[in-house]
């Protein structure tokens, strides 16, 4: 369980399948996307103590850049006083070591289970589309699809790409409920897609 989670007490497996769910009703021909809701959060196994055993505060939250000004809607953002980069002349004025228009594939973002699972899929040569991978990056990043911080950033990808995670976000964030899905009924369906877009098995 995701503990930043305010929403959601239910293991993390009930939210993948209601955003995935939610999503396939919704976009009954985006394959893709009910594929990446349901993954969308699978870096969190970084969380397993089986698995790598890292602490809450290195997996989940907001993501946001680094190397430039903090802006003030990141969550806890009034923490970032403590941070030597928030002193730093060269990393605390608003574009600081970048350029706008750069394109947020050039910004280093604090490392979170959105930056593992792309790098996973990446690895994988996944047959996922950019989209796909854009939403997975990304869809933590809420100072910029929530509030525009950071939105000098994008270049022309960035915004072609963006309309795709707004969407995505509502799922994210407004499909959680007590309901289960039954996962026996669906199983078969999302082993098709996993088939379709993924390698047999994945190097983590």
């Amino acid at each position: 369980v995701d503990e930043s989670d305010p929403d959601l007490d239910e293991p993390q497996i009930e939210h993948l399948l209601q955003t995935a769910e939610a999503l396939r009703r919704d976009y009954p021909s985006e394959d893709w996307f009910h594929l990446t809701g349901l993954i969308h959060d699978l870096g969190k196994v970084l969380l397993h103590p089986k698995f790598a055993g890292a602490p809450q505060w290195a997996v989940v939250g907001d993501t946001f850049p680094l190397g430039c000004a903090f802006d003030s809607s990141i969550v806890y953002s009034e923490y970032f006083r403590e941070n030597p980069d928030y002193h730093n002349p060269k990393f605390n004025t608003k574009y600081g070591i970048y350029e706008e228009g750069c394109g947020l594939e050039k910004l280093v973002l604090s490392w979170g289970h959105d930056e593992y699972m792309y790098q996973v899929l990446k690895l994988n040569k996944t047959r996922l589309p950019p989209q796909a991978l854009f939403i997975i990056r990304y869809h933590s990043f809420y100072s910029l699809h929530q509030n525009g911080a950071y939105a000098y950033f994008m270049n022309d990808f960035d915004r072609q790409m963006f309309p795709w995670l707004l969407r995505f976000n509502k799922y994210d964030l407004y499909s959680k409920s007590k309901v289960r899905v039954n996962v026996e009924e669906v199983k078969s369906y999302y082993m098709s897609l996993i088939d379709k877009y993924l390698p047999h098995k994945l190097r983590w």
